[in-house]
């Protein structure tokens, strides 16, 4: 019996698990302070363009870690409550983006 069949197999996988690439407040507040960040506007696209993130094709989620002191407008797939907060109490504003394609 080959290998593959005769070890146990442990745990559950879901088909329709999400996978996010995150990106930190912190990283927005770097961005925005070297003045890479036109109009205080941030998309997926700017990111793949700064080369935060890897892939436009993947959602983007953005977290709380970090300080952000400058005000931006955020358009992402998902946020983090904390993320949320900081990015508010900044003065900037938060859009969720929907993760399926329009046709």
């Amino acid at each position: 019996m080959p290998l593959a069949r005769r070890v146990p197999k442990r745990g559950f996988h879901s088909p329709f698990r999400v996978e996010y690439q995150i990106v930190n407040v912190e990283v927005l507040g770097k961005l925005a302070a070297d003045g890479k960040v036109q109009n205080g506007i941030v998309t997926p696209d700017v990111l793949v363009k700064l080369g935060v993130i890897k892939k436009a094709e993947m959602p983007v989620k953005v977290l709380g870690n970090g300080e952000l002191k400058t005000t931006l407008n955020v358009s992402a797939h998902a946020f983090s409550k904390s993320a949320v907060m900081k990015i508010e109490t900044a003065g900037g504003k938060t859009q969720t983006i929907s993760s399926t394609p329009k046709e």
